[in-house]
């Protein structure tokens, strides 16, 4: 059974900070990529973040120097910190497991419930 479960949203004043988490269980995590999506309400999910199984990352250009992603092959964790936190922010947050060679991403069938950000003007 694979098992994707989000976690770490909340409300948060423009320029704060969250860290979100993503736990993952009935895959092998460490030879697979992870990406992070949002959706915000009345527009497509969107790649905000990838990396792969050796650790490379890539980020959407909307993020680029305020987020950083990475995993912990130990907990089967994938994270988000989310820094500068601006109003267009907001969203829910979903973790995916796909692959990643080298800057392309391919998402996976796989999605958890989400958590929800939202960052007040």
């Amino acid at each position: 059974q694979v098992r994707l479960v989000e976690s770490g949203g909340g409300l948060v004043q423009t320029g704060g900070s969250l860290r979100l988490s993503c736990t993952t269980s009935g895959i092998a995590f460490g030879i697979y990529g992870m990406g992070w999506y949002r959706q915000a309400p009345e527009k497509q999910r969107e790649l905000v973040a990838s990396i792969s199984s050796t650790s490379s990352t890539k980020y959407a250009d909307s993020v680029k120097g305020r987020f950083t992603i990475s995993r912990d092959n130990g907990k089967n964790t994938v994270s988000l910190q989310m820094n500068s936190l601006k109003p267009e922010d907001t969203a829910i947050y979903y973790c995916n497991v796909g692959r990643q060679y080298g800057s392309t991403w391919y998402s996976g069938d796989y999605w958890g419930q989400g958590t929800q950000v939202t960052v007040s003007s």
